[in-house]
């Protein structure tokens, strides 16, 4: 249990130092002053917004984004995940079915990507996007979004299920 807990705090740190040393310089490359800086963050787009989204970068910024989704997104990704199943674990220890909800993050959060690499690709070679591709990375960075919600009410669960075994540990010894 012990373990557990040092993985889960030691996975904040490496997610927070990723954020600040890896994601923010890098992802500078392809950062504008109006406007959204990555498609992945907001809970659904339109074909119109993935149009703005690209419209306003040059093709040097457009290169960027496409390897900082292949790259950089993917490792942070994988980063995001370890820590939010080593807080599950940690919480749940006996209800490892729990780890599925991440994990299914975790590949929604890859599909979307490659659903926008996709759409990176047709633009950068014809200038469109496609409907299909913009409706299908829409729908999979929802479901993404969905099933992060899932997980931070199951950690926030177990953070009320753990305060409340503790309190009433420490209501017991005084």
């Amino acid at each position: 249990m012990n373990r557990t807990l040092c993985f889960a705090i030691g996975f904040i740190l490496v997610f927070l130092l990723y954020i600040i040393f890896v994601l923010v310089p890098v992802g500078s490359c392809f950062t504008v002053d109006v406007g959204p800086n990555s498609l992945g963050l907001s809970f659904s787009y339109t074909k119109e917004m993935v149009q703005n989204f690209f419209e306003s970068r040059n093709r040097e910024q457009l290169l960027c984004y496409s390897q900082f989704l292949q790259i950089w997104d993917a490792i942070f990704v994988f980063v995001y995940t370890l820590m939010y199943a080593s807080w599950v674990l940690y919480f749940f220890k006996n209800k490892r079915l729990f780890l599925i909800i991440p994990i299914l993050v975790m590949i929604a959060d890859w599909a979307e990507n490659y659903v926008e690499l996709l759409m990176l690709k047709t633009y950068l070679n014809s200038s469109s996007i496609s409907e299909t591709l913009v409706s299908l990375g829409s729908g999979i960075n929802s479901f993404k979004w969905v099933l992060s919600s899932l997980t931070y009410l199951i950690i926030l669960f177990g953070i009320i299920i753990t305060l409340k075994i503790f309190l009433t540990k420490f209501k017991r010894f005084f």
